[in-house]
């Protein structure tokens, strides 16, 4: 079968002819039929130092897919030939402390697929049925494939009660715009982003942000001055940065709560008098609740919440470098990769 293929130990990517993978006694093999690219992907055909400290070449890589059940093994029940499926990134062990409370998202022992196993970018990816997914049938193949970082925004945004809440989202990326969709849908009071991309702060516009500035050249004070608010109640953090931590922090209401799911440097420091003195909560945020998020998200995107406008670009598998050019750009919304 083709296959996009961390090939060797330096940037790029190669599409190469691959086994077709073997399906296991609870295994279920899917053919793809789109899949999308994730900012990890990015970070691995740069090869950057993450990329060189996680992934072991060859590897294919990807994710976020959609696709048909094409075979399972004998110990698979619950899917036919045929069933349109997606699934979580995420393989939990099932036997750890957190996998036996009820925490898969916290497993100590997590395989990431497209990262420490072989992923979906090809034209069939073998997945145990346990994180197998039939989603509803009113739910378009595009948004379909893009479930997985919709699950990471859903995560981020609905860890705190949000009805009537002023939202703060810093770095209004793709997680960033969907939190913003997310956070409208719920009924949030006032929803503000900022971002530092002229083309994301648009998309974030356009998902119903009430302001969206650049931080570069405009402050936080000035919005709070604006829409008559004293601090925020509840933050999204999404940009990596440390300045825009800090930045929200320093802008929160007291007891408010921050959901962090951008990775910081490694020597960001924080501001922990505000922390403390204002009574803050801090949540880590890693992938999705399992299942809880899904079911969320599923139940949403029926109910009318619309994602569409995150995909700007689409392109066939063979045009892979396109893609990736575009990504690299910063450009863009999702781009969707069609394996049919």
């Amino acid at each position: 079968m083709k296959a996009i293929v961390k090939q060797s130990d330096k940037k790029g990517l190669w599409l190469t002819e691959v086994n077709t993978p073997l399906v296991g006694h609870n295994d279920v093999l899917i053919k793809i039929k789109k899949t999308a690219i994730c900012g990890t992907d990015v970070h691995i055909y740069r090869w950057d130092k993450w990329a060189q400290n996680t992934i072991k070449t060859p590897m294919i890589i990807g994710h976020e897919y959609v696709g048909t059940v094409a075979d399972f093994g004998m110990e698979v029940t619950g899917f036919k030939l045929g069933d349109r499926v997606t699934g979580e990134g995420h393989i939990a062990c099932g036997q750890c402390r957190n996998c036996r409370r009820g925490r898969n998202h916290l497993c100590e022992k997590t395989v990431g697929i497209g990262v420490n196993r072989d992923g979906a970018f090809a034209e069939y990816i073998s997945v145990p049925a346990a994180n197998v997914l039939k989603i509803n049938a009113s739910i378009p193949d595009e948004i379909v494939s893009i479930m997985d970082p919709l699950g990471n925004a859903t995560h981020t945004t609905l860890s705190y009660p949000i009805i009537g809440e002023d939202v703060l989202v810093t770095g209004a990326g793709l997680i960033g715009s969907l939190c913003i969709a997310i956070a409208r849908f719920a009924g949030a009071r006032y929803v503000i982003a900022t971002e530092t991309n002229e083309f994301r702060r648009q998309l974030a516009q356009n998902f119903g942000a009430n302001k969206v500035i650049n931080p570069r050249i405009e402050s936080l004070d000035s919005v709070l001055a604006e829409y008559k608010m004293h601090g925020f109640d509840i933050g999204l953090e999404c940009s990596g940065s440390n300045l825009a931590l800090n930045d929200m922090v320093s802008h929160m209401y007291n007891s408010g709560k921050i959901s962090i799911l951008g990775i910081p440097p490694s020597e960001t420091a924080i501001d922990w008098h505000h922390v403390i003195f204002k009574g803050l909560t801090l949540k880590g945020i890693y992938g999705r609740e399992m299942f809880e998020t899904w079911y969320q998200m599923e139940q949403m995107l029926m109910s009318g919440l619309d994602i569409s406008p995150i995909i700007t670009h689409r392109f066939h598998y063979t045009d892979f470098e396109k893609a990736f050019e575009i990504m690299n750009e910063g450009n863009c919304g999702k781009i969707i990769l069609n394996w049919e």
